[in-house]
């Protein structure tokens, strides 16, 4: 079921990654408290990156026991391992190289020099076995019901690797599917589906900068799912669109928030 979207929007892009952070460390510490350990998908781009490096410089970062946290993404750019432009790769940059993780809880996704070869498809049904495999009992299908996953947004309208009008946008039984002829570089990638998103006890959409305002606008005012992407992602409890001044400044007046710092 669908869950309404809220909205905070931040003055700028630098406090919505700062806000942002203390809000992830806070569900992370809440989740591991009342079940020992959290589950986070991660997002690559500017603003997830930002977030990143945002969270590896708060105060509050030793709150988290980074020992008992799962890490899973919600796309790849199937590049070869170590390549600088898979998410992953910046991931261990803005932030992972410099915590105690458990490399087990880790979840990447196959690189294009990996055991599957040049071949997306069977890496994604390889990642799609991973988080089935990490499904228990208590979770609603195939996939773990993740704490927070988090999305950049494109000004496409495009999260994840689900692109306008695309194949794997139409997705309704796989969780995670190859990518072929993307409209943005590189064209080949790994991504989760629709479904595999909505697992999610909460999705957080992040857009910071002019360029998103168009896509945050019609994403947010009852846009189709295949036609933009970022309209279909939601939570099981809550979605969240977590903005800065420059994307909330095409939104309607009944969309903004009234008490956002």
């Amino acid at each position: 079921m669908s869950t309404a979207p809220q909205l905070v929007v931040h003055h700028d892009k630098e406090l919505m990654a700062q806000a942002a952070a203390a809000r992830l460390i806070t569900k992370i510490v809440d989740a591991q408290a009342s079940r020992g350990y959290a589950s986070v998908v991660l997002t690559g781009g500017r603003n997830g990156n930002g977030l990143l490096a945002a969270l590896s410089s708060a105060p509050a970062r030793d709150a988290v026991d980074w020992g008992r946290l799962d890490l899973w993404w919600g796309d790849e750019r199937f590049l070869p391992e170590g390549d600088p432009d898979r998410n992953v790769t910046q991931a261990r940059g803005a932030l992972l190289d410099s915590v105690p993780l458990d490399p087990h809880r880790v979840h990447a996704m196959p690189a294009s020099d990996g055991p599957y070869g040049k071949d997306a498809d069977a890496a994604a049904e390889a990642y799609a076995g991973e988080l089935a495999k990490a499904s228990g009992p208590e979770n609603h299908g195939s996939v773990p019901t993740f704490d927070v996953l988090m999305l950049g947004v494109g000004p496409d309208t495009h999260v994840a690797s689900l692109f306008p009008e695309l194949p794997a946008v139409r997705e309704t039984e796989r969780m995670v599917v190859g990518v072929h002829g993307a409209p943005k570089p590189p064209p080949t990638r790994i991504t989760l589906t629709l479904p595999a998103i909505r697992a999610a006890r909460e999705v957080w959409l992040l857009a910071a900068g002019e360029d998103k305002a168009k896509a945050a606008a019609i994403a947010l005012s009852g846009a189709g799912e295949i036609q933009a992407p970022a309209a279909g992602a939601y939570g099981r409890s809550r979605t969240l669109w977590l903005l800065d001044a420059a994307a909330a400044s095409q939104l309607p007046r009944d969309l903004y928030p009234p008490a956002s710092p």
